[in-house]
């Protein structure tokens, strides 16, 4: 986890089904974020023994780590991370109360949301910077 918690801003958290693709996502997106101070960003990725899957305990932990009182954006990789952010915003008791689910691409939308979280966009912001990633062309 990094950040400058001299500001209050959106923490992020990127959970994946790998330890190693959430950890090179963070270190891509603080590379291509253009210098800090970045907002606090933690990977939440495998299972607790190293393994492949997701792990309410680690994102729980992630989650703390970067809320500094304005919410927490979680992107998710693929199928059973989003359903376990969702059982984890249901329960309401693990995550911090302005934690949200972000629909976006895992690798666009962490760039983005870490862009706009560290020049200190709102929860809203993140969450829309993120999403509008899905319109980013490769052709």
């Amino acid at each position: 986890m990094t950040g400058d918690h001299s500001a209050n801003r959106v923490g992020i958290v990127l959970v994946s089904h790998s330890a190693a693709v959430a950890d090179s996502v963070a270190e891509l997106a603080r590379g291509l974020a253009g210098g800090g101070p970045y907002a606090a960003l933690a990977a939440a990725g495998g299972t607790p023994d190293g393994g492949l899957g997701t792990s309410s305990e680690l994102i729980a932990e992630a989650a703390r780590a970067v809320d500094e009182g304005a919410g927490v954006a979680l992107l998710v990789d693929l199928g059973s991370a989003v359903l376990t952010v969702k059982a984890m915003l249901a329960e309401g008791d693990e995550l911090p109360p302005d934690a949200r689910l972000v629909d976006a691409p895992f690798v666009e939308g962490a760039v983005a949301a870490l862009v706009t979280a560290s020049a200190g966009g709102d929860l809203d912001a993140v969450t829309a910077a993120a999403s509008e990633a899905y319109g980013y062309r490769k052709e």
